[in-house]
C-alpha cells in the first residue's frame, strides 16, 4: 500500500472486477436495513472498503484524484442533515424525534415510517462511507508521508 500500483496483474484485474459488486452490495446493504440484517452503517463500511481497495492496488495518489476531500466531507455533512433533517421533521409535525410515522406524507403511517427509515439509513450510509474513506487516506498517507496535507 502506497504511492506505486500493485504490479499483480491478477490483483488490478480481480480489484476491477470486484469493486463494483462491492459497491452494488453495500448498496444494496443500506436500502435493505430496514428489514434485513445491515443497514447504513454496515453498508456506507462496505462501499468505504471499496475504495480502500482501490487505493491500495492501484496507489494512494490514484485514489485521491478519484475523490476529492472536499467531495467527501460535503457527503459527510449530507449524511448527517439527512438524519437530523429527518428527525427534526418528525419534532415539527407533532412526533418526538425520529418517530417517523408523525411526517406528513401522503402515504400511509406503514410506508411513512418505511421511508423514513431509508432516509436515516441513506444519511448513516453516506457519513460512514466517506468517514472511511478519508480515515483510510489519512491514515495510509500518513504511513508513507503524503497524509492530508497535500490533497
Amino acid at each position: 500500500m502506497g504511492e506505486k500500483e500493485v504490479e499483480s496483474l491478477v490483483a488490478r484485474t480481480i480489484s476491477r472486477i470486484m469493486i463494483p459488486f462491492i459497491q452494488l452490495f453495500g448498496i444494496y446493504v443500506i436500502v435493505h436495513g430496514e428489514t434485513s440484517p445491515g443497514g447504513g452503517f454496515q453498508g456506507g463500511v462496505i462501499l468505504g472498503t471499496s475504495m480502500i481497495l482501490y487505493g491500495i492496488v492501484y496507489g494512494l495518489s490514484k485514489a485521491k484524484k478519484r475523490v476529492s476531500k472536499k467531495h467527501l466531507i460535503i457527503l459527510i455533512s449530507l449524511g448527517v442533515l439527512i438524519y437530523s433533517g429527518i428527525g427534526l421533521m418528525d419534532m415539527l409535525s407533532g412526533g418526538k424525534y425520529l418517530q417517523y410515522d408523525s411526517l406528513p406524507l401522503p402515504v400511509d403511517a406503514h410506508e411513512t415510517t418505511a421511508l423514513s427509515i431509508l432516509g436515516v439509513e441513506l444519511g448513516i450510509g453516506l457519513t460512514v462511507m466517506s468517514a472511511t474513506i478519508i480515515l483510510f487516506i489519512y491514515l495510509a498517507g500518513e504511513r508513507i508521508g503524503a497524509g492530508m496535507d497535500n490533497w
